[in-house]
């Protein structure tokens, strides 16, 4: 019976993945959502090259999708939503670690929301109202579910009084043009093109029914942390700069802080979405400056995971995260201080 590792790297490879090696350029999975931004400003702003880095960036359309390539060592990096293949993943001997923030839902910054068609919105005026909607999240298995799980409970309503769909963030615009579901959960900037099209309405701010939920942290792959260690801590303290940078570019749960148009520039190059009016307009996610994680949040998903039969618990949330490269790249970077305060 093949082993567990030899299931990831022919899962891996199915997907196109080239192999990382060193002396080649990092492979880094990116979902493609504005939580990207700290990842394509340390890229623009030259942060990863004056550490001496190449990455190449590889389109997922979830992080759940990045688990087996990372468990291959096909990338080095990723980031997006904890999972429950994550902990199956680690429990069965692939160590993949959660190193660093990625995005948060923090009050004001709800870059996650539940959205309802057009046409349907009049007749959901509460959580409880949810019931019986086709909705869809990116993945099956991710953090989303444990959200519309938090959402469907202030109704009084579990996951089985809705219909879930999984269909990755790109195709939400297309899915409620053509009618193919009711309601879902979507993350920026995809809300905004939305929104701007008409065919949907924000109704729930993920912020409102779950603050500061951990919605996307960074990855590392096993590999990557044990044959290229170097490279780990420098990728971090060049990633922990475009933390900061994007930091500075909020003001008021929008990008309108004092780097927001370098910011919309460098979202407008790397992302799908290249109408920069659309990222101005956007509720922007929140990160941790200084890198960390929301445990609460993530033992909150992972208990959910559990409670529905996805994980067996025997991986607990300490046992996948790693901060030891934030922590690195705090004492070389020092601690945060805002721009008005530099």
């Amino acid at each position: 019976m093949p082993s567990v590792r030899h299931l990831l790297a022919f899962a891996a490879l199915a997907l196109g993945l080239p192999a990382a090696a060193l002396g080649q350029p990092l492979n880094v999975g990116v979902v493609g959502t504005s939580s990207d931004a700290p990842f394509f400003i340390a890229d623009k702003k030259g942060y990863f090259k004056e550490a001496g880095i190449e990455v190449k960036f590889i389109r997922f359309d979830s992080a759940a999708k990045m688990i087996a390539p990372l468990g291959a060592g096909q990338l080095d990096a990723g980031g997006g939503a904890t999972s429950a293949g994550l902990y199956n993943a680690v429990a069965q001997g692939v160590h993949i670690k959660i190193v660093a923030d990625k995005a948060r839902n923090a009050k004001g910054y709800g870059f996650q929301a539940i959205l309802v068609r057009k046409d349907l919105a009049d007749k959901v005026k509460t959580y409880k109202d949810l019931k019986g909607l086709k909705i869809a999240t990116s993945a099956v298995g991710n953090s989303e579910s444990s959200l519309l799980n938090e959402a469907l409970k202030k109704g009084g309503l579990k996951l089985s009084d809705v219909d879930q769909v999984y269909i990755g963030f790109p195709q939400h615009p297309a899915a409620y043009a053509n009618g193919a579901i009711d309601a879902s959960i979507t993350t920026e900037p995809t809300i905004s093109a939305i929104l701007k099209t008409g065919t949907a309405v924000r109704k729930f701010g993920v912020d409102e029914f779950f603050p500061n939920h951990q919605t996307a942290v960074t990855f590392y792959g096993e590999e990557f942390v044990a044959k290229k260690p170097e490279q780990a801590k420098k990728f971090m303290q060049a990633l922990l700069r475009g933390f900061r940078f994007y930091a500075d570019a909020l003001k008021g749960g929008h990008l309108a802080g004092p780097n927001a148009e370098e910011a919309i520039a460098i979202l407008t190059e790397y992302s799908i979405i290249k109408d920069p009016a659309i990222y101005r307009a956007i509720t922007s996610h929140a990160v941790d400056p200084n890198g960390g994680v929301d445990m609460a949040s993530l033992v909150k998903d992972w208990q959910f995971f559990k409670d529905s039969g996805q994980i067996d618990g025997s991986v607990s949330v300490d046992k996948v995260v790693d901060m030891s490269f934030v922590q690195q790249a705090v004492q070389v970077l020092g601690p945060y201080k805002p721009a008005a305060q530099r």
